[in-house]
């Protein structure tokens, strides 16, 4: 027998591209073990495997290039090497534990494929007549149909050796070489075209990847470890899914397949629900005993939409795929290639979760005078996601493959119990839609629904002005409130608050009115708040840096007629609207205007203020607080101590919720509410304040919280109980403030106006541990809170959902606006109590297992800028009312600093608008925080197959470049037009330009693999393959190789070539090695000066190394710059 090359089949090139992707990676080792017990013959065994591998040409291949085309090579010969390792002189309990070391050792050794032989055993010797035997083929060689050949033969060709004789054989009908050359040349001509026509039609439109939420954020490139956890379903369940499949005309397969696509859709809160599943794809009998790498894969997508019942969705499945098994001769290989995905290191193309019911022909190695049984393993990795697998063993065996960088075991155990109550409730009602088959067992429903949220709590059923009227008797004489030098006491402020009060009656407001009061920061600003309510009216705050137009707006449709302010802000009011000026109403006064009143017919269930928040539709919308909901917040409470010890400092606008905690928290309590005498402080004023007032309690947005830990952390040092929230919470920011604050109490509070301020919250403890995000805690007192799906189904702990909100602190709806108020605020599916409400908050949330909540986003289009709640609808609305606006979107996108900022995107009739004029227009209609940062335009949107806006594609400069006519950039230097030679003769376009995208003008995994072993030739240095994925256009290619060429320390010829002069930062680094580049460690690259945008950025700690230890052959080539802080 002659050594020979042949092709590689579709599937052993994919096999192949993974490898050179992830060198050394064992997660496509097809490992099988069994324990034997009795006399064994090793020699027999040794020969027994060596005849096989003689037998099988895949088992002898390796494989690489051969004069430039990717071959295998199929050698002579080859020789199974047999260890052994004795663990016969250990106690039973370490034998047990070192063989299981041992064999999780060998199945995760990887294995070198352009070398090494594709068979490899191990036998572990527990006693004279105890082995466990381990064999390990590589999946380019093998699948796990040739499992079953591989144990079949080993059984004959033992039981051969054993007599002395040779295993006696019928020559295999064909060679794996013969079902490549069967697949390259037949496939393309009959089949290819129909079934990828099929398929690409079948897969249109699919989901970028199916969101099922992790434990643990996903790396940037996919990893392959994994662990298994395994369950048995119950033979009656068993039976009565065969049954049920038979009834629907449907496998046992299909059944359990859709019912694990309702468990991802539940997990994922989707409806277009993809997975893939394995086929043996050995269609011939001649194939059947062959060893070798059949195995095809096929996509199934499954529609959950309507929703369907499981009779209706196992319906749908059938027919999926009995057309796929009709079509599943075009190799996944080619599928993924023709559809010219967007790659991703960081997940599996086309879908991310695997379902293989175990149906291949299974056979251990079997011997008279030995008995064999399977070694379960275990072997620690996981090509998917998820995987779920299952097989008739010792009763239907159900195991979940998972990876363990994504999930935790807790995750894995819950989701395999959810499957089978699924299970069990869909063969119980088959006729039910899918929406509505339990999930959650009766504890786990018991839990979420009911105990999670048994939060009542008592508090005073009392008015606002009440409670504060009680503090005024119990220490009339205490401080109140603090403005700059001047300070009020409680007397004080109910006397001033009274006789606003008593102008506002004698001017006709009365109870349930409402009453605009202008927000600027002042003593005489509280008293009319104070008077307000005292008057049984509502108070709509109005901020002062409003345009006039949102102002007018607000007003009207509050149905305000009267303003309270200071003087100049009448000068702002529309005409019809009555101004009363705040320091003349306040004044004290000798005459009973100064007592207390009292509102008839009042309840807790009056409005106390109307505050106005973005709006969807375009216009602001006014939520309307009860009082209940204010002293709901802060009475019955632990989230934070309330007495009249604490210092609260008042600093968010008025028109902000969160002002309701930090004046009714203080003064509600006795407390002292010291309001910050100006716009937003920078962090060291804010510490001055703090410092001189004693400030303990204190509210700030995540964004600013943010600010000050980064430049002044001391400022917040003396506060005992620091609250923040309005957006997500940044874990870095966070850790540092744990790490410089060890006295202040650090909470996080969520919550949306429509619950009064706060939600949920949060104390963060002092060691976070290994958190992805920081928790937005329980429901606090007199709350609940619910994770449910769009059909109002409670979510299990683990699975995002909206997240719903009921109890005290709810809104009484939105004011004038009976339509959203109905939308918004639902019956509570769990209370019978009538009139019991839940709000929709559009928040995306999850259960963790110790029943915190976690944020996961919105569900919509509203967004958090600097802890501002903003509508992108009300932004684009504006924009659009522009007379010479076409249309416009809104995304968030990132500023250089990592901070959240607006961007919009215009189409104007002709040509860019001056971003000056849109900007000032934007200014007169909404608020600041609310003009976008940037403005892009465009002659056209780019549009979803469903003909919406593709705000993704907005978002992606790669996105808007692409769907432009392609210029060639030249070549700026030599290095540079040597590497575009290279792609010209590889991808065989000319001619291309550096800025070019390879993936998009048609290159592919071999391509790129191709492409790599050229520059190494033509260099003699490797990259990783992986730099092609992540940045596919030439500029980064040339970086590596000069940082590869500096790495080396042998860069002259490189430098020379590169684009001169390269900015490289010098900085101290080992004695062998006088310079580094700090840009590469940012974004493994080094930039030319000429397309550098900015100046390198120091590294804290660094030292600028003297010039004198850089080569002096370096001199023309590199120019030093010195780092900026």
């Amino acid at each position: 027998m002659e050594e020979a090359r042949i092709p590689l089949s579709f599937a052993q090139e994919r096999f192949w591209y993974l490898d050179q992707l992830e060198p050394d990676n064992p997660a496509y080792n097809v490992p099988a073990a069994v324990r034997i017990e009795g006399p064994l013959n090793l020699e027999a065994l040794r020969s027994a495997l060596n005849a096989i591998v003689a037998r099988h040409e895949t088992l002898r291949s390796t494989f690489g290039f051969y004069e430039g085309q990717l071959r295998q090579t199929v050698s002579a010969s080859g020789t199974v090497k047999v260890p052994v390792i004795d663990f016969g002189r250990l106690s039973e309990r370490e034998r047990e534990s070192e063989i299981r070391r041992v064999v999780h050792a060998e199945v995760r050794c990887p294995f070198k494929i352009s070398r090494d032989l594709m068979l490899r055993a191990l036998l572990v010797r527990a006693a004279p007549d105890e082995h466990v035997l381990v064999l390990t083929m590589h999946h380019i060689a093998a699948d796990g149909w040739s499992l079953g050949v591989l144990f079949r033969e080993l059984s004959e060709a033992y039981a051969a050796s054993c007599r002395g004789e040779p295993a006696g054989w019928c020559e295999l009908p064909i060679r794996y070489g013969d079902f490549v050359k069967w697949q390259r040349d037949w496939l393309p001509e009959n089949v290819f075209e129909p079934q990828l026509s099929y398929w690409k039609q079948r897969l249109s439109n699919l989901p970028d990847c199916q969101h099922v939420a992790t434990d643990y954020p996903r790396p940037t490139q996919q990893s392959y470890v994994g662990a298994l956890e395994r369950i048995i379903l119950p033979d009656p369940l068993v039976t009565s899914l065969s049954v049920l499949s038979q009834e629907e005309g449907a496998s046992l397969f299909m059944t359990l397949l859709a019912a694990f696509q309702v468990l991802l859709g539940r997990y994922s809160g989707q409806d277009d629900v993809v997975v893939g599943t394995p086929i043996a794809n050995r269609n011939r009998l001649e194939v059947d005993s062959l060893i070798g790498c059949f195995v095809n894969t096929l996509v199934l997508r499954a529609d959950l939409s309507g929703p369907p019942t499981f009779r209706e969705l196992l319906g749908r499945v059938r027919e999926v795929a009995l057309d796929a098994y009709d079509h599943q001769d075009l190799p996944f290989e080619k599928l993924v290639e023709a559809l010219h995905l967007q790659r991703s290191l960081s997940r599996t193309p086309l879908f991310q979760s695997m379902f293989v019911l175990q149906n291949s022909p299974t056979q251990d190695f079997a011997h008279p005078q030995l008995k064999v049984t399977r070694y379960e393993l275990d072997p620690g990795f996981a090509k998917f996601d998820l995987t779920i697998l299952i097989e008739e063993k010792d009763g239907f065996e159900v195991a979940l493959e998972y990876n363990t960088d994504l999930f935790e075991s807790t995750m894995a155990k819950r989701m395999l119990g959810h499957y089978r109550t699924l299970l069990e409730s869909a063969v119980k009602n088959p006729q039910k839609r899918i929406s509505h088959l339990s999930i959650l067992t009766d504890e786990e429903r018991q839990k979420v629904v009911v105990e999670w949220n048994r939060t009542e709590r008592p508090y005073p059923r009392m008015m606002v002005q009440q409670l504060f009227e009680a503090q005024v008797q119990r220490n009339p004489g205490a401080v109140a409130l603090a403005f700059g030098a001047r300070e009020w006491t409680y007397a004080e402020l109910n006397r001033r608050a009274n006789r606003i009060a008593r102008e506002l009656r004698r001017l006709g407001v009365g109870s349930q009115a409402r009453v605009a009061i202008w927000a600027e920061r002042s003593l005489e600003m509280v008293a009319g708040l104070l008077g307000i309510l005292k008057a049984g009216a509502a108070y709509v705050p109005l901020d002062p840096l409003y345009p006039p137009e949102r102002l007018e707006y607000v007003v009207k449709d509050a149905g305000a007629g009267i303003v309270l302010g200071p003087k100049h802000c009448k000068d702002k009011l529309q005409p019809g609207v009555t101004p009363l000026c705040l320091e003349a109403l306040s004044r004290p006064a000798a005459d009973k205007s100064s007592e207390n009143l009292g509102v008839e017919g009042a309840t807790p269930e009056n409005i106390a203020y109307v505050m106005y928040t973005s709006g969807s539709t375009g216009s602001p919308k006014g939520v309307e607080i009860p009082h209940r909901g204010i002293v709901r917040l802060l009475f019955g409470v632990d989230f934070a101590r309330f007495d009249d010890r604490q210092v609260f400092l008042q600093l968010a606008p008025v028109s902000f919720d969160a002002s309701t905690f930090e004046i009714w928290g203080a003064l509600l309590h006795g407390a002292k509410c010291v309001l910050f005498p100006g716009p937003v402080p920078a962090p060291l004023e804010l510490g001055e304040v703090i410092r001189k007032h004693k400030v303990s309690t204190l509210w700030l947005t995540a964004s600013f919280f943010n600010t000050i830990i980064e430049q002044a952390p001391e400022a917040l040092s003396t506060v005992r109980q620091l609250l923040t929230g309005g957006e997500a919470l940044s874990l870095p920011h966070m850790r540092r403030a744990l790490e410089l604050l060890p006295e202040v109490q650090l909470i996080n509070a969520y919550g949306p106006t429509e619950s009064t301020t706060f939600t949920s919250t949060y104390r963060i403890p002092r060691n976070l541990g290994p958190v992805s995000s920081i928790p937005i805690g329980r429901p606090i007192a007199n709350t609940e809170v619910y994770i449910l799906d769009r059909y109002l189904q409670p979510q299990p702990v683990g699975a995002p959902g909206e997240l719903y909100i009921g109890g005290e602190g709810l809104a009484r709806g939105y004011w004038n606006r009976p339509d959203l108020t109905q939308e918004k605020f639902i019956p509570h599916p769990f209370n019978p109590r009538r009139g019991a409400l839940l709000y929709k908050s559009g928040d995306q949330a999850r259960y963790l297992p110790d029943g915190n909540l976690e944020f996961m986003g919105r569900l919509d289009d509203q967004v958090k800028i600097r802890g501002f709640r903003i509508e992108l609808g009300e932004i684009e609305a504006a924009l659009r009312s522009h007379g010479t606006v076409r249309d416009a979107a809104l995304v968030v996108g990132e500023s250089e600093a990592g901070e959240k900022c607006l961007v919009a995107y215009v189409v104007p009739p002709q040509g860019p608008l001056a971003v000056k004029e849109l900007r000032a227009f934007l200014m007169r209609k909404i608020p600041e925080y609310m003009v976008p940062s940037h403005f892009v335009f465009l002659e056209k949107f780019p549009l979803t197959s469903g003909g919406k806006v593709d705000r993704q594609a907005l978002r992606s400069t790669k996105a808007l470049e692409a769907s432009a006519a392609r210029t060639p950039v030249s070549a700026r230097n030599n290095l540079e037009r040597q590497l575009l030679e290279l792609w010209e003769r590889v991808l065989g376009i000319r001619p291309l330009g550096i800025r070019d995208n390879f993936f998009d003008l048609g290159g592919h995994s071999l391509l790129a693999i191709r492409l790599f072993l050229e520059i190494e030739k033509v260099f003699n240095r490797r990259l990783r393959t992986a730099t092609l994925l992540s940045a596919p256009t030439v500029p980064p290619l040339e970086s590596g190789l000069v940082m590869k060429s500096i790495l080396a320390k042998e860069p002259e010829k490189l430098l020379m070539n590169a684009a001169s002069p390269l900015t490289v930062p010098m900085v101290n680094t080992p004695k062998n090695f006088g310079c580094g580049v700090l840009s590469w460690m940012n974004d493994q690259l080094i930039i030319p000066l000429s397309e550098s945008p900015s100046p390198p950025v120091k590294v804290k700690g660094s030292k600028l190394a003297p010039a004198g230890k850089m080569p002096a052959t370096w001199g023309p080539a590199v120019k030093l710059v010195a780092p900026r802080e």
